[in-house]
């Protein structure tokens, strides 16, 4: 056996486990971003009445954690609603949800038709839907619509885990309003001695001029 065919034996042997352990090693220090429909993106056609991709079938095939997120190429065509409402979903509208359970991402634009990117942080574990609200809800009832399970994974990263801020106290409005400091009385003064001892010598002084006068 010639030494090119053991090194070509070697490699082929090799590359699979290299392939595998940078695979392992990028999915154990970093998080993933799914884009929802892979590139058919968040898409309706009002003429056929159908999605660009089957949305249940692309989530299907995903593995979502804690500090993953969901990437929207879309349009101001489509809306997108994240709910952990299961009841919600199925209605296809936000119309009675809770604020607590139910978020619309609006994209920043009212334009017909303008391209926009929407990105969904998962903070929360366990099952979550998405659906389009666009159209009354037709949207979603033809295709624009599914739901996935989050799991914990590596946990939330610092940047999607940090404490509320305290809470705002506003400020006084006016300097009188605000607090003053404290105010020290001072009932003697600190050299009063020495006025006194002063106050002394000088009287002793007119009282021996006026006996000197005298004789």
């Amino acid at each position: 056996m010639t030494m090119a065919v053991v090194d070509s034996m070697v490699f082929l042997f090799l590359l699979p486990v290299a392939l595998f352990f940078n695979s392992a090693a990028s999915q154990s220090t970093g998080y993933t971003n799914h884009t929802v429909g892979g590139s058919a993106g968040w898409f309706f056609d009002v003429n056929t009445q159908k999605a660009s991709a089957d949305y249940s079938a692309w989530a299907a095939k995903q593995t979502f954690n804690l500090g993953d997120t969901l990437v929207f190429n879309t349009n101001t065509n489509q809306t997108v609603i994240q709910t952990y409402n299961a009841t919600t979903y199925r209605n296809c509208t936000a119309d009675y949800a809770s604020d607590d359970d139910t978020f619309q991402y609006q994209g920043g634009s009212n334009e017909f038709g303008k391209a926009m990117t929407i990105t969904v942080s998962l903070t929360l574990e366990g099952q979550q839907y998405y659906f389009s609200e666009a159209d009354d809800g037709s949207q979603c009832l033809n295709g624009m619509a599914f739901d996935i399970k989050v799991r914990h994974g590596m946990g939330l990263p610092p940047s999607l885990n940090q404490p509320p801020p305290p809470p705002y106290v506003e400020p006084p409005s006016t300097v009188e309003d605000a607090e003053s400091p404290p105010i020290t009385v001072v009932t003697s003064s600190p050299n009063g001695g020495v006025r006194s001892s002063a106050r002394l010598f000088l009287a002793v002084f007119v009282l021996v001029m006026l006996v000197l006068h005298l004789v």
